[in-house]
């Protein structure tokens, strides 16, 4: 959900090229970089911020990395961010919390309220720089905190569900056998992330700006694999599909060369300029494959959620409702991208109208005409409630339906082998996750999928409902998230 306006600024006093970003998530805004010896300075914005102390008594922040480019060899790498608070200052209202592997930073609101942010000044320390030239790139991407403490899993009522248990401080710190989690699940151990301890989750889907500012950062080998077609092909050809399908309008700008030079890709849903404000940037972005999104994650050092920590994103601290959706009730009303209630197509500000509790991007049964995700967070308004913007308990957006989100399964050993091993920020040469302790992105066995889409029936977009169906291939109903 990122429209990037890319230029590049020389600094007369450093061997540095920055690139100034433009990125709208919810309005999420990062402009004015300039580098001073190892600090990196730029603006920071976004819209409806919060900071909570009444339920779910959370708030949302940023996750904010850079990348630096060597000019000599073009390749991107990940910049190490100093892991002392002191050395990062934000200005009012904003603070920056670093995180102990320093492979970026959290910038949230430092006291309770909400709105808004306008333009603030962050500046982060780098560390581990050598000499230049470099260039350099600020990512952002809009989080939401997920606090520790109890909760509860299973309904009941969804298919293949988890026995209707809590988890606890002692869940997660003894485990839990096969016979306690039902839902035909492994035994899970302590080290296993089941969603007791804090976390933060990705707001969005990755949308199709976010993966187009991915593929842009990657050599052309890389490139190849984390698309459909060769980044060598014309001008104007789409990466993820044939065609322009399933609302996708991710396009290759400039044609990779000799299989060394990657292609440039820019979002151009309604095929013409590129990058205009109609060309889809804010569309969830389908058709990845387990390998694409274990990659991204990396990538953005972040991680995959489990399928617990999907509950947990969803349910909050509330008791469980039989057969509830992430919003909370069981009320669902099924949207597509036909229906006559959507305005603004392809748009930043494409909505839906009237608002409607429990509206999902999902289908009963089958629909006709051209069809995909719609953009993320597309329920959502100034006014809206938990109801009726679709979102799950502590705001993230899209838990259920629009895109299949994939997590870490708890359906056989492959899956809770899994230890909560956060990305580091790099790739393979072919482009894929490097973390040995990840489910393989070749097999995606140890993954499963959770929160239905826009074609299959509404009972899939259940919080508890468990799809433990392996699938390692692209679809065009498959997107995803990530956690860390």
């Amino acid at each position: 959900m990122m429209k990037t306006k890319n230029y590049f600024l020389k600094i007369a006093s450093a061997l540095f090229l920055l690139f100034a970003i433009n990125t709208n998530a919810n309005n999420l805004e990062i402009t004015g970089t300039s580098v001073s010896g190892n600090d990196i300075t730029f603006n920071i914005s976004w819209d409806n911020s919060w900071n909570a102390n009444v339920a779910p008594a959370n708030w949302d922040a940023v996750w904010v990395f850079v990348k630096f480019q060597d000019c000599n060899t073009r390749l991107w790498a990940h910049t190490s961010l100093s892991t002392a608070a002191g050395d990062h200052s934000a200005a009012s209202p904003l603070q920056v919390d670093p995180v102990a592997d320093g492979r970026g930073v959290f910038i949230r609101r430092s006291a309770l309220g909400g709105g808004n942010i306008s333009a603030t000044s962050i500046t982060l320390k780098m560390t581990g720089l050598g000499a230049g030239p470099y260039n350099f790139k600020v990512f952002g991407i809009e989080m939401v905190n997920v606090p520790q403490g109890n909760f509860e899993i299973g309904d009941g009522t969804s298919t293949s569900s988890y026995n209707s248990i809590s988890i606890t401080a002692a869940t997660q710190a003894s485990g839990l056998t096969s016979a306690v989690i039902g839902g035909s699940s492994a035994a899970v151990p302590a080290t296993f992330p089941m969603g007791y301890n804090a976390f933060y989750c990705m707001k969005y889907e990755i949308s199709q700006q976010q993966y187009v500012e991915f593929l842009n950062a990657l050599t052309y080998d890389q490139q190849k694999s984390r698309t459909f077609n060769d980044p060598i092909s014309a001008a104007g050809t789409y990466a993820m599909f044939t065609g322009f399908n399933y609302r996708n309008g991710i396009r290759i700008l400039t044609p990779g060369n000799n299989a060394a030079i990657p292609a440039v890709y820019a979002c151009d849903a309604t095929a013409g300029v590129e990058n205009n404000s109609d060309d889809g940037q804010a569309i969830a972005n389908s058709g990845m494959s387990y390998a694409d999104l274990s990659a991204y994650l990396d990538w953005a050092a972040l991680r995959p959620m489990t399928e617990m920590e999907f509950e947990k994103i969803c349910r909050g601290t509330l008791p469980r409702v039989g057969g509830e959706y992430a919003w909370g009730t069981t009320d669902i009303v099924p949207v597509y991208n036909v229906s006559a209630g959507l305005i603004n197509d392809f748009q930043a500000n494409e909505t839906y109208t009237p608002a409607t509790n429990g509206a999902c991007a999902v289908a009963i049964g089958s629909i006709s005409g051209i069809y995909g995700p719609l953009k993320v967070g597309v329920f959502a308004t100034g006014t809206s409630g938990r109801a009726s913007s679709g979102a799950a308990y502590y705001g993230a957006m899209e838990m259920s339906g629009n895109l299949q989100e994939r997590c870490v399964t708890t359906a056989n050993a492959t899956g809770t082998a899994f230890n909560g091993t956060l990305g580091d920020g790099t790739l393979t040469p072919l482009g894929d996750s490097n973390q040995a302790t990840w489910p393989s992105p070749v097999t995606a066995i140890g993954i499963s999928f959770k929160g239905g889409d826009y074609i299959s029936p509404a009972t899939q977009a259940r919080i508890s409902h468990r799809n433990t169906t392996v699938d390692a291939a692209r679809y065009p109903i498959y997107g995803g998230r990530g956690v860390r």
